[in-house]
């Protein structure tokens, strides 16, 4: 059964952070030269919540607050839904559809180890796919070509 750990070893275990009373500009500007779609928001190591793109378009941009002076945590999604590293990958994407939710950062004891995304959870789904369907060729055909 693949978990959480396995998409880490993969992937690594990189997650970009910023803490809750820096801007909404701040984080804007490091999601931009990122490339990414959301930040997990600490107070010191513990993780208080999350920041998406969707936050910024919802709570910043249509009430039309500034966002060098608001802080991250007035317009994040707190609570946070998290995952331990032994969680399955099945139960992530059941979390994911229930909540809506595109990432779930991975929490060891109280410390953050990563982060996972919907995208994660569909490139592994893919990677087991292709090697049963390679098995499968194998078994009924002799060697992948």
């Amino acid at each position: 059964m693949h978990t959480v750990r396995s998409i880490l070893q993969q992937k690594g275990p990189q997650v970009h952070k910023i803490d809750q009373q820096a801007s909404v500009l701040d984080a804007a500007r490091l999601m931009n030269e990122r490339r990414i779609g959301a930040l997990v928001v600490t107070r010191g190591e513990h993780v208080v919540g999350i920041f998406t793109e969707r936050d910024i378009l919802n709570r910043v941009v249509a009430p039309q607050r500034n966002p060098a002076e608001t802080p991250v945590c007035d317009v994040m999604s707190s609570p946070v839904a998290c995952c331990a590293p032994d969680t399955t990958r099945a139960e992530c994407s059941t979390v994911m559809k229930s909540r809506r939710i595109r990432h779930l950062p991975v929490v060891e004891g109280d410390r953050l180890v990563g982060i996972v995304s919907i995208g994660d959870i569909l490139e592994d789904e893919g990677a087991e796919q292709q090697e049963t369907i390679r098995y499968l060729y194998e078994y009924m055909h002799g060697e992948w070509r």
